[in-house]
């Protein structure tokens, strides 16, 4: 995001740590996780690659070090458990690309405190930071595959003062709302609905901000869906961005680096330099080749894509993250089960077709 915002208190490296809100405080900061990363051996075992270290196959690259939590009871965490205790030690080995990396929290249910605190105790024990997202506004998914979200607005303000006082004063990501802006801006979500989600945005925007180390991303889409970034930037302006650390671009989606940059650059001079992140869970192999028919839905051939960082050798992108739960289905289409249920067999093609 542009100069106004503060330095990030949870990443010891950055490209530029003169710059990037999530360059380490201090060098005394960086040099203690240095030596953390280095000499502490992980109570966890094989799950050493949440302290840096790695629980990957022999002949493997260690994941990077990260400065985001990696929960190890992930859904592919447990698969990797299973597939040992099956014989299956290939396919857990090659899962692990997935179990041992950092993946976002998307908090579920009329409750999300459980999950928060989950995520915000295991993240503060290690000295990282959980990526959560909140998706539960109302209307969601204009009625498609994850349709569902708060039954009003006055739901919606209790479900995010909950989420927020979750947080309390650790550090945390929150990516808001997913399609809530792309939605508006392509005229799916109903007239009469619009007003009323710009308030609601603006105001989970202020309510998230008052946790003091919370950073919080608008979702605005992926070029592949909005291709002209000025039917993004006033929706974004009406929905708070100002306020907030800026946008996050691609999530659940499939477009390269390259072509997110590009598009997140155009987004961002729009907005007065804001910054952004990008949604690199599976765009390992870009989108779907051709002009097909539901491209974002389980497309077959796709590779887990560059892991979590804040190392992304651009001023404009904050980090890339695992927004979307690599594995977890985009709905009942091509053979997948219902949106967001675990689905092993497409998780293993996934990391099976990665070269990071």
């Amino acid at each position: 995001m542009s100069g106004r915002r503060p330095r990030s208190p949870f990443a010891a490296r950055s490209v530029a740590p003169a710059r990037s809100p999530f360059a380490a405080r201090t060098v005394l900061a960086a040099l203690a996780l240095a030596l953390a990363l280095g000499g502490c051996a992980s109570p966890q075992g094989d799950r050493g690659a949440q302290r840096g270290g790695s629980s990957v196959g022999h002949g493997e690259a260690a994941p990077e070090a990260s400065p985001f939590w990696v929960d190890p009871d992930s859904e592919a965490a447990r698969q990797v458990a299973r597939w040992e205790r099956q014989g299956r030690a290939a396919d857990a080995r090659v899962l692990r690309r997935i179990a041992d990396r950092p993946v976002a929290v998307w908090p579920s249910g009329a409750d999300p405190v459980p999950q928060i605190e989950h995520a915000v105790r295991g993240a503060t024990a290690e000295g990282r930071t959980p990526v959560l997202v909140a998706y539960n506004i109302p209307h969601r998914d204009c009625g498609l595959y994850s349709a569902g979200g708060a039954a009003d607005a006055s739901a919606y303000r209790t479900w995010i003062h909950s989420f927020a006082t979750a947080l309390g004063r650790a550090p945390a990501v929150v990516i808001l709302e997913p399609d809530a802006i792309a939605h508006l801006a392509d005229g799916c979500t109903p007239a009469e609905h619009h007003e009323e989600r710009y308030t609601l945005l603006a105001q989970a925007v202020s309510r998230l901000k008052q946790q003091p180390r919370t950073r919080v991303y608008l979702d605005a889409g992926n070029p592949a869906w909005i291709s002209d970034p000025a039917r993004l930037a006033g929706p974004l302006q009406r929905a708070g961005v100002n306020a907030a650390d800026g946008f996050a671009l691609n999530v659940s989606n499939f477009q390269s680096n390259g072509t997110v940059r590009a598009f997140g650059a155009r987004l961002s001079a729009l907005l007065g330099g804001s910054h952004f992140t990008v949604d690199t869970s599976r765009n390992g192999q870009g989108p779907l080749p051709g002009n097909r028919a539901q491209a974002w839905c389980n497309p077959p051939g796709r590779a887990l894509g560059t892991p979590p960082t804040t190392r992304t050798g651009d001023k404009l992108v904050d980090a890339y993250l695992w927004i979307k739960r690599p594995g977890e289905s985009d709905g009942p289409c091509r053979g997948g089960p219902p949106a967001g249920t675990w689905w092993p067999d497409y998780a293993l093609g996934l990391a099976r077709r990665a070269t990071n």
